[in-house]
C-alpha cells in the first residue's frame, strides 16, 4: 500500500525516483522522448528562496527605515520554500557554500501539491 509521505513520494517501491516522476499525477508515468525536448535544458529559469511572508499594511510600508526589522513567520530551522515562475517548486535548509547562501533540497513538491492553495 502506498503511502502519501515525502519518503513514499521520492523512494516508492522501486527506489529513488527521478524529480520529474513527482510531477506525474497518481499510477501515470512520464515519458520523455531522448532528442525531442533537449532544447528545451539550457532554457533559464530564476528560482526563488522565499524565506517566508508577512502582510503589512502601505503605511507600516512607507515608514520602513534602514535598521527596522521586518520579522516574518517562519522559526529558524524551518524548510524555505523555492518558487519557480511563483510556483512552489520544493523546501530546503538554509546552507552556506563558499561564503554563499544555498539551500539543500529536503523536499521535491508535486506539480498538483503546489497548486492546492490557490483558488
Amino acid at each position: 500500500m502506498a503511502g502519501n509521505s515525502l519518503d513514499d513520494d521520492l523512494y516508492g517501491d522501486s527506489g529513488p525516483r527521478s524529480a520529474k516522476d513527482l510531477w506525474a499525477e497518481e499510477g501515470e508515468e512520464i515519458e520523455v522522448p531522448e532528442g525531442e525536448v533537449e532544447f528545451i535544458h539550457d532554457v533559464p529559469l530564476k528560482l526563488i528562496a522565499q524565506i517566508g511572508s508577512v502582510q503589512k499594511t502601505m503605511k507600516e510600508v512607507v515608514d520602513l527605515k534602514p535598521g527596522h526589522i521586518i520579522e516574518f513567520t517562519k522559526v529558524v530551522g524551518e524548510p524555505m520554500d523555492v518558487l519557480i515562475g511563483g510556483r512552489l517548486m520544493c523546501r530546503g535548509e538554509i546552507v552556506v557554500v563558499n561564503e554563499r547562501y544555498g539551500i539543500r533540497i529536503s523536499e521535491v513538491v508535486r506539480a498538483d501539491d503546489s497548486r492546492k492553495g490557490e483558488a
